[in-house]
């Protein structure tokens, strides 16, 4: 199994009187999702099935890519670790999945799956952790396959 964590983009500060899911992308944030979807739509696996949270700033992210997507309010900012992986059916689901989300929990689910402490990762914003299940010797093993940085491309 492919997992896929994608940090959203660079957004706005939020502002004194804000909505905190209403916060958009920054124009430096509108580059980022772009040349971070450009290698996205290169490497991604045919039939890969996305998942974004409902916040702005990461539909504004995952709409970059021009593929369909779900949103999904157990990806909202306050989002939980085991609620992602649940959704993702890690390390079982048959084809690959991407997720435009939140830290700390998607630097939490790096954590989680790598055995570190889960304040010992985080991900940067509009960047992306590619991870893998495979089996060997009848053993589940998670392999770290990329890290890309927006910036990087």
């Amino acid at each position: 199994m492919d997992l896929i964590l994608w940090r959203h983009a660079e957004a706005i500060e939020l502002p004194e009187d804000g909505n905190d899911m209403d916060r958009y992308l920054t124009p430096k944030g509108e580059r980022q999702a772009v040349r971070m979807s450009a290698w996205l739509d290169r490497v991604l696996p045919q039939g890969t099935r996305i998942f974004s949270s409902p916040a702005t700033r990461c539909e504004q992210t995952v709409l970059a890519l021009g593929r369909r997507y779900k949103l999904r309010e157990e990806l909202s900012p306050n989002g939980q670790p085991d609620e992602v992986l649940a959704l993702t059916q890690w390390p079982m689901a048959k084809s690959a999945v991407l997720v435009v989300g939140h830290q700390p929990y998607l630097g939490q689910v790096v954590a989680k799956l790598f055995e570190m402490k889960s304040s010992d990762c985080s991900i940067k914003k509009g960047s992306v952790w590619w991870i893998k299940a495979r089996v060997r010797n009848e053993q589940t093993q998670t392999t770290l396959h990329a890290v890309q940085l927006a910036e990087l491309l």
